[in-house]
């Protein structure tokens, strides 16, 4: 019996250092933190040249880590961005390909098919939230986040009512949350147009819950979507009273030497504003020791927008950098979108990268952090060689973008280089641009190479289909 219980012991022994093993060589998972910004240019954060707007946190995030020169969004309005962000579908596969407005809530709502990356990051073991703006569900449908695959939410649902940083109520799991949130009109001269108790500022309220959701989960792993509504502009307001700007006055103090209008300054304050409460979100994870467990993310939905008044306009900050275009254009400045990733000890500092990638990829790159299972029918590549300074990137032949507003526009970046566009019907002309000399998309070259005209239309038809809401060739009529 001793030779059998020396086998046997041996046997488990092995079993057990093999279990060991293979749990020491098991790559860490890391927190995911993803911040994003709403309607903020490529050339609004210094890291990506500003001049004039404060932004010194995220300035220090990108000297933290890596800065993506070739990121874009999933299109140049807010609704298909995000929706391409969280299926990993491009624009003309995802459910929601426009900001369908108030008329047909509907079409841009997320459906029980739909697979989201909340829903493959929870089943990989994930603590999943959103905090801030949804824009793809309400409370009464499917797209509703806790449907899709989110533990918690709190913020807004319908992207017209995150039009208001002072609101009335938000959303927590299915619940109303009454703000306290009096609006008193107010004349122009006042410089801030409403005249508000200042309890409830959205923003202030989504960073105060983003820290305890930290805190909560600090054993993790946790996915946080952290949805901002700066700086997009108050459409209502901005109607009212020429300034649709809205920050908390004080929020002025950095720029009161300035020689500027009040619709400017209140632009830069409500980006100032947003760049040090991610300081302070940052510092938490310090305080809590997940620095280092931590990677974080920051982009923008789409490029800067044109929407804060008569006296507001994105070419006075340089909003989109050295790019054409902004916030509904498919040019490089209504979709090429600031993107920085800090992940200390994996991600080098002070690192860049023109990789090609966008929100599409964003699927498959937290499926593989996480150790998920990438879904069936995505656009996506992941881009972990990059950020750990591999050379076995993997590329798209190429991205896609569609939009329904002012008619139905396309665009192409074929091979990394060659931009294709054509705008508000099938029947307009392509127009071509080479990035590699020509970022600024001002000389088109689509005479000189008929064979990347030839490949751009076919693929105008064939990388895209149909769905219920979203045709070839439609356009809608409300789009906020």
């Amino acid at each position: 019996m001793k030779p059998l219980r020396l086998l046997l012991g041996g046997v488990l022994w092995f079993f057990a250092g093999a279990s060991i093993l293979s749990a020491a060589n098991e790559p860490e998972r890391p927190n995911i933190l993803f911040i994003l910004a709403d309607d903020l240019g490529y050339g609004e954060v210094g890291a990506y040249g500003q001049k004039m707007i404060l932004t010194p946190a995220l300035d220090n995030l990108a000297k933290e880590g890596m800065v993506f020169t070739r990121f874009y969004a999933g299109s140049s309005v807010c609704a298909p961005s995000r929706s391409v962000l969280v299926t990993g579908q491009h624009a003309g596969h995802t459910r929601v390909r426009g900001n369908a407005g108030r008329d047909l809530p509907e079409a841009q709502a997320l459906q029980s098919e739909d697979v989201t990356v909340a829903r493959v990051l929870r089943d990989a073991g994930y603590t999943t939230g959103l905090i801030g703006k949804w824009g793809l569900g309400s409370e009464t449908n499917a797209g509703e986040p806790k449907k899709q695959g989110f533990d918690y939410y709190f913020g807004f649902l319908s992207q017209t009512h995150a039009h208001n940083h002072y609101p009335d109520f938000l959303w927590r799991n299915g619940k109303r949350v009454s703000l306290p949130n009096d609006i008193v009109r107010s004349g122009k001269s006042e410089g801030t147009g409403y005249s508000k108790n200042r309890l409830a500022y959205a923003n202030d309220l989504f960073f105060a819950d983003a820290e305890k959701f930290i805190t909560n989960h600090r054993g993790g792993p946790f996915f946080l979507y952290l949805a901002l509504t700066t700086p997009h502009a108050n459409n209502e307001r901005a109607r009212e009273l020429g300034d649709g700007n809205e920050v908390p006055i004080e929020e002025y103090a950095d720029y009161d030497d300035r020689p500027w209008n009040t619709s400017q300054k209140g632009h830069a304050a409500m980006i100032t504003r947003m760049d040090r409460q991610i300081g302070q979100l940052l510092k938490k994870l310090k305080e809590l020791e997940l620095d280092g467990k931590t990677i974080v993310m920051f982009s923008s939905d789409n490029g800067p927008h044109s929407e804060g008044g008569p006296d507001y306009t994105p070419e006075f900050f340089h909003a989109s950098g050295p790019l054409r275009g902004i916030k509904r254009d498919l040019y490089e400045g209504g979709i090429r979108e600031p993107m920085i990733v800090r992940w200390p000890g994996k991600v080098a500092a002070e690192a860049s990268s023109d990789h090609v990638a966008y929100f599409g990829d964003l699927m498959a790159t937290w499926a593989e952090l996480a150790g998920g299972k990438l879904p069936a029918h995505t656009d996506s590549i992941s881009f972990i060689p990059t950020l750990l300074g591999k050379n076995n990137q993997p590329a798209h032949e190429y991205l896609y973008w569609e939009l329904y507003e002012r008619g139905f526009s396309q665009a192409l970046l074929l091979d990394g280089r060659w931009k294709a566009i054509r705008l508000e019907t099938a029947a307009a002309p392509v127009q071509l641009f080479d990035l590699h000399t020509d970022p600024r998309e001002q000389a088109d070259v689509a005479i000189r190479h008929p064979e990347l005209v030839a490949r751009a239309q076919d693929l105008f038809v064939t990388a895209r289909a149909d769905n219920q809401y979203w045709r070839f060739n439609r356009t809608m009529t409300s789009a906020p």
